[in-house]
């Protein structure tokens, strides 16, 4: 979540339709809606690595694997966001057009801008899904893989020695090191 737009307040069912016929990317939380600020090089590069390694891995099963231009409603929340990179496993929303609701992992890679919201409200958000099993947040500048996992007990655990070997996600038996992760990613560029 970016720059909130020109205060724009309606319900998450107007924002849906409203949204559709966007030319850019818009968040919606609790009735305000914030603008989405483009993402720079390394943010790209970071998201799009992870994506292809997840589709890779998840090709011909019953698994599939999305990049930011997906919705996720968090009916819970009254929310609607758009992760960097999730993966759904759930049939209803492998049927869906635009907008999911059950994903198994979320991913997102920080910046500046974001990692507060990130790994603060937005975090909050999505533990109010019961379908998440892990959430994953990339450093691009630090070049550091954080994952939390939900328990058997619903608490959420950090998995210091799997994000110190890349992107472990246990729940869809997938595992790829840090240097495919950061792929191309270069020195220079900050996300």
């Amino acid at each position: 979540m970016a720059l909130p737009a020109e205060h724009i307040v309606m319900s998450r069912t107007d924002f849906l339709a409203w949204e559709s016929e966007q030319a850019e990317k818009h968040e919606y939380l609790r009735g305000e809606v914030f603008a989405m600020v483009g993402a720079r090089q390394a943010h790209v590069i970071v998201a799009g690595n992870c994506f292809a390694l997840l589709k890779s891995h998840l090709r011909g099963g019953p698994c599939r694997a999305f990049i930011s231009d997906m919705q996720l409603e968090i009916e819970a929340a009254d929310a609607v966001v758009y992760p960097d990179v999730f993966v759904s496993c759930h049939p209803d929303d492998l049927a869906a057009e635009r907008v999911l609701h059950h994903p198994r992992v979320i991913v997102e890679v920080l910046s500046d801008s974001t990692a507060g919201f990130d790994r603060g409200q937005k975090f909050a958000l999505y533990r109010m899904i019961e379908a998440v099993q892990e959430y994953v947040l990339i450093d691009p500048d630090r070049r550091t893989v954080e994952i939390f996992r939900r328990t058997d007990g619903g608490d959420w655990l950090l998995a210091t020695r799997d994000g110190a070997r890349g992107l472990v996600l246990k729940s869809l038996e997938f595992e790829a090191p840090l240097a495919a992760v950061f792929e191309d990613l270069p020195a220079d560029v900050r996300a």
